[in-house]
């Protein structure tokens, strides 16, 4: 059958009437083949769109990292920011996309690899698009160059410590003192010797090897720096996805909340956002992660030269913090997980706090907590996206709330 391609699905294939999906196909596109179920099988494209262009990658066609590499960046960019504002209308809230900051190329600082023994060695890499088969991926245009260079070195661990029957998660995270690194899959281990974990570990230069959330060695303690405070992180703490993403994230929620010098940290894991402001104003981060706070303060105690900085392990979906005890704050940081944060912002809502900046990575989530506030009597002074994950479908914005 052949059919034409109306728009890009939420995961970024293709989607036509009916609704069908086409695996990498674009908007404008036409294109034929089977139908199973309600995917297209066997694509071959009859009339391709403008902006197609040849991937940049040569794993892409194998491998499900990546959906998006066979678009124009313009074209990614023109969408990513096109689904913020649909999401914002359908809740009856317009704006101007005033920005999209797109991290470069080899930029991934953190990622889940994937790795398994073979007959003849190992395969560390990600799945296929929609497939339980790993895929090598070297070289790869995402992930920064000291995680790729570990890559062999990951094979050897799964050589050496894997089973032929299951498979490995490497958890990777490049820190500024080195490599933090967390294997899944081999819990079953734990109690047998291991000093041969720390030998692997120490000759291929990882700062920190752990299984699971259990640390093995640490050679040296993995390090980020917000600000004037440099944080050593809980194994597979979340990290913001690449340093210039980061940075971008910083400086919109420095912007947002200038002039203020009372600011409470809502979500605020390891203080990625707030900590850069602890030099002009006071803080107090809520999050649900005592290990994060308990990172936080570590990083906070060892710094001199920034106002007071205190913490509170909270569940914020069950127990959202009252209008009336946030009236002692002139400024909101709200960085939520993907269901947003409904509960807590009913309560901002209900507040005086004058601005919040918030960042979330669900535009849909986000169009509702941002209709609730406008509800409440704020204004929506501007929105960016952060598209980290660059030729992905994934994004991530920032915005300035104000309430005269």
């Amino acid at each position: 059958m052949e059919i034409t391609i109306g728009r890009l699905g939420h995961l970024g294939d293709g989607l036509a009437a009916g609704p069908i999906f086409v695996d990498r196909a674009l908007p404008g596109e036409v294109v034929s083949g089977e139908l199973v179920g309600d995917r297209l099988e066997n694509v071959r494209i009859t009339q391709p769109s403008e902006h197609r262009i040849v991937a940049s990658c040569a794993a892409f066609k194998r491998c499900g990292g990546c959906s998006l590499h066979h678009a124009h960046p313009d074209f990614v960019a023109d969408w990513k920011q096109a689904v913020v504002a649909r999401a914002l209308v359908a809740q009856g809230v317009t704006v101007e996309i005033q920005a999209i900051h797109t991290s470069p190329e080899n930029s991934r600082r953190r990622a889940k690899l994937s790795g398994r023994r073979t007959k003849k060695g190992a395969t560390v890499g990600f799945f296929g698009k929609a497939s339980n088969i790993i895929q090598a991926i070297e070289p790869c245009k995402v992930l920064a160059p000291e995680i790729l260079a570990i890559i062999p070195a990951l094979q050897t661990f799964s050589v050496q410590f894997g089973s032929r029957k299951g498979q490995l998660g490497f958890w990777v995270l490049s820190t500024d003192t080195g490599i933090d690194l967390s294997v899944e899959g081999m819990e079953h281990q734990l109690e047998k010797d291991l000093g041969l974990f720390a030998l692997w570990a120490g000759s291929n230069g990882i700062a920190r090897l752990s299984i699971g959330n259990e640390i093995i060695c640490q050679h040296q303690a993995p390090q980020l720096t917000f600000g004037k405070v440099t944080v050593s992180t809980p194994p597979r703490a979340f990290t913001q996805a690449t340093p210039q993403g980061e940075k971008t994230l910083q400086d919109a929620v420095g912007l947002a909340l200038a002039g203020a010098d009372k600011v409470i940290d809502l979500f605020s894991g390891v203080g990625t956002l707030s900590l850069p402001l602890a030099g002009v104003a006071t803080l107090h981060c809520v999050e649900n992660d005592k290990g994060l706070l308990d990172a936080l303060a570590h990083g906070v105690r060892h710094t001199q030269g920034i106002k007071s900085v205190t913490t509170s392990a909270r569940d914020l979906y069950r127990n959202p913090v009252d209008h009336t005890d946030l009236i002692k704050f002139n400024a909101a940081i709200v960085d939520p997980p993907r269901a947003g944060a409904e509960k807590q912002v009913q309560q901002l809502a209900q507040s005086s706090v004058p601005d919040i900046a918030m960042v979330s990575c669900n535009p849909v989530s986000f169009a509702r907590d941002a209709n609730i506030l406008c509800a409440g009597g704020y204004m929506l002074k501007w929105v960016e996206v952060v598209d980290q994950f660059r030729w992905s479908p994934h994004i991530e914005i920032v915005a300035h709330f104000h309430k005269a």
